[in-house]
């Protein structure tokens, strides 16, 4: 059953322009008796250059995905246990609600809510020759400092990722925070984010299902012409049923560009849910 909402406040009303260096490499040092103390200042620097972040690292090529997420292309029956949006195949999972969101008139983020816990899954145009993980990464941070949010790297499961406190307003209208995960992944021309939110963000060890749900996503990029980082567009499942829940007359987000939507992975839009 697919019921529909208008759009709630309930989290941040706008993210500030939720986006979407190569390592160095040191030079061999070759020093004799004479020249000892300086050579030992080099290989100082060269262990600095080693200890780089590699979360810093952009523009380069997508990394190896032998989990997943999956393009249509490399999975012989991409749809099997899927539920199939169009630009995404999402898993299904016993007891899920699946809601996507709409932008305009474009549906442009699925949302899978398990117990307290959800993951928002949004996938967009990419380059082909490089991931642009890295660099969402960083804007998506800097527009959650420029709040007054925390922001942690981390590496884990699926890899780098983002840890956030971002600024909320609460129902009483006093201010509060909210703890989320923001994960991504590099594919052949597209690029995979997931935001998790509730207890799978405050208990990561409990986050296990709804990992295993972002790695088992399947992107249908397409081969329609696409500039980087635009949306791909979803679409309802055929037997969706929708049924009116909610108030009248909500705002629409807006959506362009990845770094210009004004769709936050907090505010929640107008929604279809399937409860499986």
């Amino acid at each position: 059953m697919f019921r529909r909402r208008q759009k709630s406040e309930d989290a941040v009303e706008q993210l500030a322009e939720d986006a979407i260096s190569a390592d160095e490499t040191a030079d061999d040092v070759e020093g004799s008796a004479d020249s000892e103390s300086e050579t030992l200042t080099d290989v100082d620097d060269v262990d600095e250059a080693v200890e780089e972040d590699p979360a810093d690292r952009v523009g380069l090529p997508p990394a190896p995905r032998p989990d997943g997420p999956w393009d249509f292309s490399e999975l012989e029956s991409p749809a099997e246990g899927r539920v199939d949006l169009g630009g995404l195949l999402v898993p299904g999972v016993e007891g899920m609600e699946l809601r996507v969101e709409v932008a305009g008139d474009a549906i442009v983020a699925a949302t899978l809510v398990l117990g307290n816990s959800a993951i928002q899954l949004q996938a967009f145009a990419a380059p082909k020759s490089e991931g642009i993980w890295g660099e969402v990464r960083d804007e998506i941070a800097d527009g959650i400092r420029t709040q007054g949010g925390l922001v942690e790297v981390e590496e884990g499961n699926l890899g780098w990722h983002l840890r956030a406190q971002v600024p909320v307003q609460l129902p009483d209208g006093t201010q509060g925070v909210q703890l989320v995960r923001f994960v991504g992944c590099d594919g052949p021309r597209w690029f995979l984010r997931g935001v998790i939110s509730g207890q799978a963000a405050v208990q990561p060890e409990t986050a296990d299902v709804l990992e295993q749900v972002f790695r088992q996503t399947v992107v249908v990029r397409g081969e329609v012409p696409m500039a980087p980082r635009d949306p791909i567009v979803l679409k309802l499942p055929e037997d969706a049923q929708m049924v009116a829940d909610g108030g009248v007359g909500a705002p629409e987000a807006e959506t362009s560009r990845f770094g210009d939507a004004t769709l936050s992975p907090f505010a929640r839009g107008p929604e279809i849910t399937e409860v499986r």
